[in-house]
């Protein structure tokens, strides 16, 4: 099933391109969340004036993310943790716990956009990198320490 879509989708494409698709991807995902159009053959005829209107929104988000990339650069998260006997640590710091975090401080970032291999499980300093738009990123430090 070919689609036009809407909103950038990893693995797949950005705003603007015509992808072909399973059909109960497209149908129960891609459509029903409105990243997506069909791409019928009005649609295919509208494309270039989507493009446009795309093309528009994508600047504007693009000028937005590189702001928020230099107010993120050198931005430090601390976490403390409960450690064991030679400090071992109990549990991690997650995606999730660093998006908390940055959350916290004034940073709308969802943990999708957090670029963390493996979970945190030792203490020390860590340099995090969040993807804030396609190419667009920015490094923070992240600490992890003992709670006492």
């Amino acid at each position: 099933m070919q689609i036009i879509l809407q909103e950038d989708v990893d693995k797949l494409g950005n705003r603007g391109d015509v992808v072909t698709v399973k059909p109960g991807y497209a149908r129960n995902f891609l459509l029903p969340h409105k990243m997506a159009i069909e791409a019928t053959p009005g649609n295919m005829k509208a494309l270039e004036r989507i493009r446009g209107a795309l093309s528009k929104k994508t600047a504007t988000e693009l000028d937005s993310a590189k702001k928020q990339a230099e107010l993120l650069t050198g931005v430090s998260v601390k976490f403390t943790r409960k450690t064991g006997e030679n400090d071992q640590m109990f549990g991690s710091v997650t995606t999730g716990d660093i998006s908390d975090g940055l959350k916290a401080q004034g940073f709308g970032i969802d943990k999708r956009q957090v670029q963390l291999v493996d979970p945190i499980k030792t203490l020390g300093e860590f340099p995090v990198t969040i993807k804030v738009f396609r190419d667009v990123t920015a490094e923070i430090k992240v600490f992890v320490g003992k709670e006492t």
